[in-house]
């Protein structure tokens, strides 16, 4: 900056002023002042430009870089942010780093909108970080954030009445934890097989999104007398370790056991995979939540939002008949 006030002949504050695009300056200077940057090729700091009016136009995104579908919503983020003019700082967290640690991180960056994808932290908490930064939940309502979801209970619901229509009334529900997205698709699992008069049948193995929980549900199944028909996993990833643990084992997909999972993933549609799951609309869901936050960044009199996006089954090649034992 100071060789630019220097080329210019004027003072670095004048040239600040230029910069911050703040009145202060006549035409004739300011024009003299952007010649010179541009002969020295010199780029004013935007971030400082932007934090010196009180704006960042930062948004930070909480992620679990570990789940592929949470990735796939982050590249949408991205794309629909920088069209808003937006940058985007994320944040990630996991067993090894806790969860409200990642939120404070982003806070300390001056973050101006906060998009949280399936947090787990307290409703209290979560209605203080509300307070500090315009707050969308992806996957959870909390009051008063923007929320964003997908409606889990009837892409379960169509999960569970694709393998009945197939004669299947052994399903076994390996579910993702204590997510509050789990817990939705769990509790959906429940009705829908009483919806179906399935109420014996009813199985909930405790598990998590994850290929091991897959494997272990699997494991214990094995170590019984008999194995249900089909096993309804909380995600793809789940699915995918109960595919290989039950290959392994010698056990035919779908002739011996049907699987279903959850999120149509990219891997699920390959074809040593082709897995039927629930596809969720990760596109909508990020964009969505981007545009809430932004509108009420815009306007902060705006009330908070809601959007509950429709999911679908996609049948593929893991679920068939039930077999005859």
């Amino acid at each position: 900056m100071a060789e630019v006030a220097e080329r210019a002949g004027v003072s670095r504050t004048l040239v600040s002023l230029i910069f911050s695009d703040k009145p202060g300056a006549s035409v004739n200077t300011r024009d003299r002042v952007l010649r010179a940057a541009d002969e020295l090729n010199y780029q004013p700091d935007r971030a400082a430009q932007l934090l010196a009016r009180g704006r960042s136009r930062t948004l930070g995104v909480l992620t679990d870089v570990k789940q592929t579908f949470q990735a796939e919503m982050i590249g949408t983020v991205y794309d629909a942010a920088e069209l808003a003019g937006y940058e985007v700082l994320l944040s990630a967290s996991g067993p090894s780093r806790d969860e409200q640690k990642a939120i404070e991180a982003l806070l300390s960056h001056r973050c101006e909108g906060l998009i949280l994808i399936d947090p787990l932290s307290p409703s209290a908490y979560l209605r203080s970080v509300a307070e500090r930064a315009v707050l969308t939940i992806v996957g959870r309502a909390i009051d008063p954030a923007n929320t964003v979801r997908s409606a889990d209970s009837k892409g379960i619901r169509q999960s569970v009445d694709h393998l009945v229509e197939l004669g299947h009334r052994d399903i076994v529900h390996v579910d993702g934890g204590e997510h509050f997205v789990s817990i939705d698709r769990r509790r959906a699992y429940v009705e829908s097989m009483r919806s179906h008069g399935l109420d014996a049948h009813i199985r909930v193995i405790a598990g998590a999104h994850d290929e091991p929980a897959g494997a272990a549900a699997v494991t214990l199944l094995l170590g019984e007398s008999r194995l249900p028909t089909a096993i309804l996993a909380g995600n793809d990833r789940s699915a995918l370790g109960v595919m290989d643990e039950l290959t392994r084992a010698g056990i035919s997909i779908p002739e011996d056991v049907s699987i279903v999972g959850y999120d149509d993933s990219p891997l699920s549609s390959l074809a040593r995979i082709d897995l039927t799951t629930v596809r969720q609309d990760s596109d909508g869901l990020a964009r969505n939540a981007l545009a809430f936050t932004v509108s009420r960044l815009q306007d902060p009199n705006l009330a908070p939002g809601e959007s509950v996006i429709e999911p679908h089954l996609v049948i593929r090649g893991t679920t068939g008949p039930a077999p005859t034992r």
